[in-house]
């Protein structure tokens, strides 16, 4: 009679391991749901970004390029002699005008968004 009280009680503290290996796929899906779902986004989101920054500072380059040998070509005196520097420096200012709005842009968003 004892020994049918120790097996009933044994049994009873065993758990069943189907059980865990339930819990443990449940465990496992839910941790692939919340963490590999949100960076594919994430990296989508960052591809995009890069790609229009890369974009973006392409388009700078070019513009500035331009602006420069337009400034050499129609501003003949300030691409000789002692000015030289002074289209280089035109280009310089229209460089740190063009980050300026843009960094104002970005705060601005940021700003809106909190």
């Amino acid at each position: 009679m004892a020994d049918q009280g120790r097996t009933a009680s044994s049994s009873a503290k065993k758990p069943d391991n189907g059980q865990f290996g339930e819990v443990f796929d449940l465990v496992k899906a839910y941790a692939t749901q919340e963490t590999i779902g949100p960076l594919k986004g994430i990296g989508r989101k960052i591809a995009w970004g890069l790609s229009g920054a890369i974009a973006l500072s392409m388009g700078l380059f070019f513009i500035s390029l331009g602006l420069l040998r337009l400034v050499q070509v129609k501003l003949p005196r300030l691409a000789r002699g002692a000015w030289s520097w002074a289209p280089y420096g035109i280009v310089f200012v229209f460089c740190v005008l063009v980050t300026a709005f843009a960094l104002s842009r970005i705060s601005k968003i940021e700003k809106e968004l909190n």
